[in-house]
């Protein structure tokens, strides 16, 4: 456990340092000031934070001791990138998202099913975007870590609520994985193409979950079920925010298209379904109850409340709405940390 919580430990210094990172960019007070910071915020936040929560989640289920290396190195990588050392969490990154896949491929070897399969998959993307990291722009790449993003959860949806997603639920998710895997590798040779078949690729994913995955019909209870159904609505539906944004403007030809397809998918999608899950699946990562209070709604509501803001300041030209609803959503990330630390603590 002492390890696990270790690594955790790695990935949430990625996250203060993704956070940071953003405060520099958005010309507001950060409590570290450096040039450098704006540049890596994208793959620390995707790679050392979600990858590190990704990784650490898939070694325990697998129990291998090397298992742990793949959050380990994602989560020094993204604290050698905030500290400047680039070159060195650029290697980091590559690793670890290596060994991410080889514990993947373990799995399969374990339980050779399609969503499985997926999941592996993922790890094809996430590898080569690290990889081409090293000679090519982030900007070129996003659609790359958005397709590692979006297959990894989908996959976990799938495995968490094949009941009440159908029979045909895992054709459906395969058939989704290879579109969506087809359409982010050719968007390095032909961006404006593939990011519209990648954009669609997320509408039908979206859909497909607002219509079959369980929110709809927890929504209508109370406590847990009704706060984690509210938070996968919300992150599916920034999903489909994303996916049109992409499917209709192609490769995003401004600053406020840009913002909105990067926080639609790995904000207001990705660190709901954090939100989401946190209360699900912590306990067996870390061997300790969190358990669900009504404080959770707040930051929920400040993300989604900020993410809101922040996409209307990019209709409007990414002004003081802007501003201050990316400040809100950051806000909405550490009441959460703090809530999840203090929940765990008070259990």
């Amino acid at each position: 456990m002492r390890v696990r919580v270790a690594l955790l430990g790695l990935g949430g210094a990625s996250l203060l340092a993704g956070l940071d990172a953003a405060l520099v960019a958005l010309d507001v007070w950060a409590p570290v000031a450096a040039d450098h910071l704006p540049g890596v915020h994208g793959m620390v936040m995707v790679l050392g934070f979600l990858g590190t929560l990704i990784a650490l989640e898939r070694a325990q289920a697998l129990r291998r001791g090397w298992a742990y290396l793949a959050p380990g190195l994602l989560g020094s990588g993204g604290i050698a990138l905030a500290l400047g050392a680039h070159v060195l969490g650029q290697l980091l990154l590559i690793q670890g998202t290596a060994v991410l896949a080889l514990v993947y491929l373990a799995l399969w070897r374990r339980a050779p099913l399609p969503l499985v399969g997926v999941q592996a998959l993922s790890t094809v993307p996430a590898l080569v975007a690290a990889t081409l990291w090293l000679r090519v722009d982030l900007a070129a790449l996003i659609v790359l870590l958005a397709c590692f993003l979006v297959l990894t959860i989908a996959a976990e949806r799938a495995e968490l609520a094949q009941l009440t997603l159908g029979a045909r639920a895992v054709p459906r998710l395969v058939g989704f994985a290879m579109w969506l895997v087809a359409a982010a590798a050719a968007s390095l040779v032909w961006p404006d193409a593939g990011a519209r078949g990648f954009g669609l690729g997320l509408v039908l994913t979206a859909a497909w979950l607002i219509r079959d995955d369980v929110p709809r019909r927890m929504i209508r209870t109370d406590g847990l079920r009704r706060y984690n159904a509210a938070a996968l609505l919300a992150g599916y539906g920034w999903l489909l925010v994303a996916g049109l944004t992409w499917l209709i403007g192609g490769t995003p030809a401004s600053a406020g298209a840009y913002d909105v397809v990067i926080h639609a998918t790995f904000l207001g999608f990705g660190v709901s379904m954090v939100m989401a899950h946190a209360p699900i699946i912590f306990p067996a990562v870390l061997g300790r109850p969190l358990p669900y209070r009504a404080a959770f709604w707040l930051p929920l509501g400040l993300l989604h409340g900020g993410m809101l803001a922040r996409v209307l300041g990019d209709v409007m030209g990414q002004g003081l709405v802007w501003q201050t609803g990316s400040v809100v959503t950051i806000i909405a990330v550490l009441v959460f940390a703090a809530t999840a630390v203090t929940s765990v603590v008070r259990a």
